[in-house]
């Protein structure tokens, strides 16, 4: 649980400030050019993973520089600092083109607040802005709900995303069940992966099952994250089940196990009693004397005797 940072009023120096509401959070904001030395990046920034990306930075080249302004706040520890709010990709790969000469990319533009947030005014700030691009439904929510339970916990978590306990466990099991998935072409395909396992009725998904997928996937048994929704056929099957569930099965052939549903024949009740009695004028003499003395038998013997007596008698014409 990180503690709440206190949020000293920082004068703007000379600049005039304009509010902007994000959510339910107002800010006082000034835009500035600010130096690349000058801004922190946050330790606690909800996004996790690599932050150099090559695309990026051959759009910042491109355009001669950040279209977008950093959102960032007066550092409550270092003086004449300013820590990032949202635009850590941003200040990472712009300072990764500093390094290598690039000096034209130095001044970065900013949007200031006049003051330094709380820790969960800053969270949800970051979590309106990226709500409203397009990555956030792609593959960062899952991402962030864990990384917010880590930070602040499960209870706060769920208020600052607008969700019940239930719904961010769920985002949080898919985040985790992603990182087992390790031998794809494509890293970042790992969520959709887990989308679709978590897909199944939970009351299938055993840990048992879910080893056997991920092994699968990452063994290149399976390649096509949709061909999971095979599952919901195959595991209410038990032999279909057990089949999967083997060394040598596979999506394909335990689909070829299914049993399939099988129709009540014409004629209903009536059917089903003639179906029985030509079942057991079928048993073979051998079978009959094998289950000769055989309590279970007679047991069960005597109860579609009892059956069959209450039957008749319900069926007689009074």
């Amino acid at each position: 649980m990180i503690a709440q940072m206190p949020s000293p009023v920082v004068a703007a120096p000379g600049f005039a400030l304009q509010e902007r509401r994000l959510d339910r959070t107002v800010l006082r904001t000034y835009r500035t050019l600010l130096d690349i030395d000058e801004l922190i990046p946050n330790p606690n920034q909800p996004r996790l993973g690599p932050k150099e990306d090559d695309e990026l930075q051959s759009q910042i080249e491109a355009n001669e520089g950040i279209f977008e302004p950093l959102l960032v706040e007066p550092h409550p520890d270092l003086p004449a600092k300013f820590r990032i709010i949202d635009g850590d990709r941003r200040w990472t790969n712009s300072k990764i083109l500093v390094e290598r000469g690039k000096e034209q990319y130095r001044r970065i533009p900013a949007e200031v607040t006049d003051r330094t947030l709380s820790e969960d005014e800053r969270l949800r700030v970051w979590i309106y802005i990226h709500r409203q691009r397009k990555e956030w439904d792609a593959r960062e929510k899952e991402m962030v709900a864990y990384r917010l339970v880590d930070l602040v916990g499960r209870a706060s978590a769920a208020n600052i995303l607008g969700m019940t306990v239930r719904e961010l466990d769920k985002l949080v099991d898919i985040f985790q069940l992603s990182g087992r998935f390790t031998a794809l072409r494509d890293p970042s395909a790992a969520i959709t992966w887990a989308r679709e396992l978590m897909g199944v009725s939970k009351k299938l998904l055993v840990p048992s099952v879910v080893d056997t997928v991920v092994k699968k996937v990452n063994e290149k048994r399976i390649t096509n994250s949709k061909d999971l929704r095979k599952l919901r056929a195959i595991l209410p099957d038990p032999i279909a089940r057990a089949h999967f569930l083997s060394d040598a099965g596979d999506l394909e052939s335990a689909q070829l196990r299914i049993r399939p549903v099988e129709s009540s024949p014409p004629g209903g009740p009536l059917n089903n009693l003639e179906s029985a009695v030509e079942a057991m004028k079928a048993l073979p003499w051998v079978a009959l004397q094998e289950m000769k003395g055989n309590a279970t038998v007679l047991q069960k013997l005597e109860e579609a005797e009892n059956l069959l007596k209450s039957l008749r008698r319900a069926l007689a014409k009074e």
